[in-house]
């Protein structure tokens, strides 16, 4: 008998006592609805709750950080943006940067040094009493849970991403919060677009995936969308402009924040070193900005006019929404899909705690068909790379031929 299935089998033994609910990566809307529907299910089959604040930070740092939550302390954060846990994106611990007091340590050629402290992070767990994980993360994060599932912790993972991007599930909490912020956000930007007659570029999240950009872009009746997943033509995004300009005096551009620059060389991404997911994004809307405004202006008619006589001159202005997407109280929907989704995962922790052929547990809660099941952790997270775990825009889907139906342009030649 491995390790492993040892330990599994003590838990089944035993039965669940306790359980750990940690949240990790970004923080996001729902978070907290999650902690409170765990603590309130659990309830039910008697069973305690243990909150590891900080991520799997604080499952390094022990029992002298954990939490005992009950019904009292969670009753009333439903409603509340982030995480009463907190949260943190920088802690793998199978391959924590090594630090000194000058910061991160590297070897003679320049590369980090990593540590491993996953096995005394699942010792201190242990230790607390705890006997199985509900881990709140997106990719990066339920990597990791999926690790410390083969090492023998029973775990069910809760998708969480304002991304929307996370495979083996049709839809994570968050989401839905983030495409209202940035609608009513178009909304107060196109006023000021209208009223001087400019073109307002708005940049939303998502990485490398345009979830948000597109939602945002049909739900706002945006004039033109680019995402990563269709890439734009340079050329056709002037032309596209300058018909919407001359037909309606102004535009409203949503642009994804992973897509490409118009110019090679225009626009580098932040690169934070030690970090599990290191490429920061941020900033492309400006560079095509700019971009649009020197190209829109550099095609006058004989009457010196980009447009005509009253867009003389073309103003290209951008907005980064940043976090404000993240912040915030969660809508309805989310704080119903958060609560749903911390119910079923206590549910599968207690009813259907079944190791697989290899001794492990690792679940993760997925809406199929607007139903709540359960997949494994080794099917979400099967690629060593977080871009081959995520789920993409299609570019030949429904919504990719609602918008253009609507009369979305993606800047794309067609």
């Amino acid at each position: 008998m491995t390790e492993t299935t040892r330990k599994i089998d003590e838990v089944l033994k035993t039965g669940i006592k306790t359980i750990g609910i940690m949240t990790g990566g970004g923080d996001c809307p729902g978070l907290n609805a999650v902690i409170r529907s765990v603590v309130m299910m659990s309830k039910k089959y008697g069973v305690k709750v243990k909150g590891i604040p900080y991520g799997y930070r604080g499952m390094f740092l022990g029992e002298k950080c954990y939490i005992d939550l009950d019904v009292e302390d969670v009753d009333d954060i439903i409603e509340k943006g982030g995480t009463i846990l907190h949260s943190s994106n920088k802690d793998n611990l199978f391959k924590y940067p090594r630090r000194d007091k000058n910061g991160l340590m590297h070897n003679e050629d320049g590369s980090l040094i990593y540590d491993d402290f996953s096995h005394q992070a699942l010792e201190n767990v242990q230790k607390a009493g705890i006997d199985a994980l509900i881990i709140v993360g997106g990719d990066g994060t339920l990597t990791s849970g999926r690790d410390y599932s083969r090492m023998g912790m029973p775990v069910v993972g809760v998708p969480k991403t304002i991304d929307n991007d996370l495979r083996s599930t049709e839809v994570t909490f968050g989401f839905d919060t983030a495409v209202t912020r940035c609608c009513d956000a178009i909304t107060s930007i196109r006023t000021t677009g209208e009223a001087h007659s400019r073109v307002m570029l708005v940049e939303v999240m998502g990485r490398n995936a345009g979830h948000i950009a597109l939602h945002t872009a049909i739900a706002s009746s945006a004039d033109m969308v680019l995402i990563s997943e269709i890439p734009y033509d340079s050329e056709q995004i002037v032309k596209d402009t300058r018909a919407i300009l001359e037909r309606k005096g102004s535009a409203i551009i949503v642009v994804s924040e992973g897509v490409h620059a118009p110019v090679q060389g225009s626009h580098k991404n932040k690169i934070v070193e030690g970090s599990p997911d290191a490429v920061r994004f941020g900033g492309i809307a400006n560079v095509i900005s700019d971009y649009l405004e020197n190209e829109l202006n550099s095609e006058r008619d004989e009457n010196g006019y980009t447009i005509n006589d009253v867009i003389i001159d073309v103003e290209c202005r951008a907005t980064n929404l940043g976090y404000i997407q993240r912040g915030g109280a969660p809508t309805a929907n989310d704080r119903i899909l958060s609560t749903r989704f911390g119910a079923f995962a206590v549910k599968v922790l207690m009813e259907n705690l079944v190791p697989d052929a290899n001794g492990n547990f690792g679940k993760m809660v997925s809406m199929q068909n607007n139903s709540l099941t359960a997949v494994e952790l080794e099917d979400v997270i099967n690629s060593a790379t977080m871009i081959d775990n995520q789920r993409r825009v299609d570019s030949d889907g429904e919504l990719v031929e609602l918008a253009r139906n609507m009369g979305i342009s993606f800047g794309d030649v067609r």
